[in-house]
């Protein structure tokens, strides 16, 4: 797998005593290559594909960490595989903006306009799996196993509220109602209820770092006038 295509393709087992090559996300280029070679912006249109199987949010996530903690082994240059990362992210998350900002500043070229096969200013290909770009046709949605152990909601008598601000990948600021004791669970229904995006489809984030469904609002230490970032990961309607 690797290659953008409309399907998953099945992996041949390697042959004994021939280990799988890594070359198939990079490849060593001249530089008259890079020169001639043109560049495309990134499009905006979210790429389709379909998995093998019934693939869930969690197995997703699991298989592209997978792949950008071993992407350095790939041979390549660190910072141009950490450059994808990033650009790969903010594309998902509709910022294209930020995404092609990235690219350029990394000297990154993009001969078809999608982060499939890429190019670093020395010539060098990259080539990045499909499923790190989007989700699958047929992701299934899955309630997690925190959600599932989530602690009861704290009595009306010991809530004292506070508007909560979060604002969506889309740009759009929403005020939540809070307490300190609500856990970002809880607070991911409330915004479902009020917006309608699943929880499911919500990724939550306050000082660089990713909160949990059970972690509580008190232990972020968030304070008054602080914002809270939320990526939406909607998966693509399904194809007829």
């Amino acid at each position: 797998m690797g290659n953008c295509v409309g399907r998953q393709r099945r992996e041949r087992p390697a042959a004994p005593g021939h280990p799988r090559k890594r070359a198939d996300y990079f490849q060593h280029s001249s530089e008259s290559d890079a020169v001639n070679r043109r560049n495309e912006p990134l499009k905006k249109e979210r790429l389709k594909w379909k998995s093998d199987y019934p693939m869930t949010d969690g197995q997703l996530r699991s298989k592209r960490d997978e792949f950008w903690d071993t992407a350095p082994a790939f041979e390549g240059r660190k910072e141009i595989w950490d450059a994808l990362k990033a650009a790969a992210y903010a594309a998902e998350a509709n910022d294209h903006e930020l995404a092609q900002a990235i690219l350029d500043g990394a000297s990154i070229t993009l001969p078809h306009g999608t982060l499939c096969e890429c190019y670093d200013e020395l010539g060098n290909r990259y080539q990045l799996p499909i499923y790190c770009l989007s989700p699958p046709v047929n992701l299934l949605l899955e309630h997690t196993e925190e959600e599932s152990l989530e602690p009861p909601e704290p009595t009306p008598s010991v809530r004292r509220e506070f508007p909560l601000k979060v604002r969506l990948s889309t740009g759009k600021d929403v005020r939540l109602s809070a307490s300190l004791p609500d856990t970002v669970g809880q607070l991911k229904r409330q915004l479902h209820t009020q917006e309608g995006i699943e929880p499911s489809w919500q990724r939550w984030f306050f000082s660089g770092k990713l909160l949990t469904d059970r972690t509580r609002l008190q232990e972020t230490k968030i304070q008054k006038d602080f914002v809270i970032q939320v990526i939406i990961n909607q998966p693509p309607p399904p194809q007829d």
